[in-house]
């Protein structure tokens, strides 16, 4: 497969801004309608004994399951935030096999559990879904163990999507990871600006973010529509890729 369609969505654990409404299967809908060949999921609820017992609609099967059911027949989970009643995290799901996966912690903070999960496709694409923390001295150290990471695991001539929520409003981890590994965000290299994906309902903020290497961008897009903006606190980013040869 060489041409790739890429979004990335903070699902919000599958409620609306505000936890006002469960949205889970309308997030499933327009996901499906996205034809995206490859999705990047964070706030991800593996496991929630009690929403479960109290939410209406809530899934029998945990939500990168039932995201992925029947579309996007591999998917990888990695477990970041855990608590009494569950845990949840980043999930990547793919209509391209993995050969493998692997999540990494890089939590600081003890009310802060993130991570980032790591999957490596078939194809030789390494796709990488992260969410970074609220606090610039926690995003600091995050995204210096991030570059780390790919500097140590991914080699230098092997295609690379990295996405996901930065929760970088200053853009000080953007300009890291250009300067760094030599990376280009898909809506900044079509559009001239990064994507305002926060908060949905008004978008100002670029929190969400799609990065490549080895990849032609064609085309990149936030989709901010009436069906996308009362789904989630965060507006999806949808990039249409194209895998250059090696």
């Amino acid at each position: 497969m060489e041409n790739i369609n890429v979004l990335t969505l903070n699902i919000h654990k599958g409620f609306s801004s505000g936890n006002l409404r469960f949205t889970l299967e309308e997030i499933r809908a327009q996901l499906r309608a996205s034809e995206s060949n490859i999705v990047f999921l964070q706030e991800v609820v593996g496991e929630h004994a009690k929403h479960k017992s109290t939410v209406k609609n809530w899934p029998e099967q945990n939500q990168f399951e039932y995201l992925a059911d029947s579309v996007w027949n591999h998917f990888a989970y990695g477990k970041n935030a855990i608590y009494q009643h569950g845990h949840h995290g980043n999930a990547i799901l793919s209509e391209i096999p993995f050969s493998t996966s692997q999540n990494v912690g890089i939590s600081l903070i003890k009310f802060s559990q993130r991570g980032f999960l790591h999957g490596i496709l078939e194809n030789g694409a390494h796709a990488l879904c992260v969410h970074l923390g609220l606090f610039e001295s926690e995003r600091k150290r995050q995204i210096e163990k991030l570059i780390q990471h790919i500097a140590d695991t991914v080699p230098s001539t092997a295609p690379l999507m990295l996405a996901g929520d930065f929760n970088d409003w200053n853009r000080k981890c953007h300009r890291r990871l250009i300067a760094k590994l030599g990376l280009v965000e898909a809506f900044l290299s079509k559009n001239n600006k990064l994507a305002p994906t926060f908060p949905s309902r008004l978008p100002m903020l670029a929190m969400d973010r799609i990065y490549t290497r080895g990849f032609e961008i064609h085309h990149a897009e936030v989709l901010a529509g009436e069906q996308w903006h009362t789904l989630s606190d965060h507006c999806p980013l949808r990039a249409e890729l194209k895998l250059l040869q090696r």
